[in-house]
């Protein structure tokens, strides 16, 4: 059964630094991974994604700023999402999500953690 647990949520100030982690545990091969954030109110948002072959993409809002990274460790897969000049926008609960990389849709999603960036 895939389960995804994330951490590393926080709070920071702007211009500061933070790095999420999600662990992925059960099947794991062929996942493409995604880091997604959403305010209340607001629509979830796409942030950062790497495919099988640890090709990135970014929104345009963190590119140069955020960097996505995965590894597999002890039978388990990890993905990282390390995000450098925090602003105040970044200030979202953030969710890892997997999907099949033949898939479109993410299927698999975290409970979320919460990053706060004051100014």
């Amino acid at each position: 059964q895939v389960q995804l647990v994330e951490s590393g949520g926080g709070s920071a100030q702007t211009g500061g630094s933070l790095k999420l982690s999600c662990q992925h545990s059960g099947y794991f091969s062929r996942r493409c991974m995604g880091w997604f954030r959403q305010v209340p109110g607001k629509e979830r948002e796409g942030v950062a994604f790497i495919e099988d072959d640890n090709s990135p993409t970014y929104a345009d809002s963190v590119k140069g700023r955020f960097a996505i990274s995965k590894e597999i460790a002890r039978n388990t897969l990890n993905v990282f999402l390390r995000m450098d000049s925090l602003k105040p926008e970044d200030t979202a609960t953030y969710y890892c999500a997997a999907r099949r990389c033949s898939a479109v849709t993410f299927d698999y999603w975290g409970q979320g953690t919460q990053v706060t960036v004051s100014s």
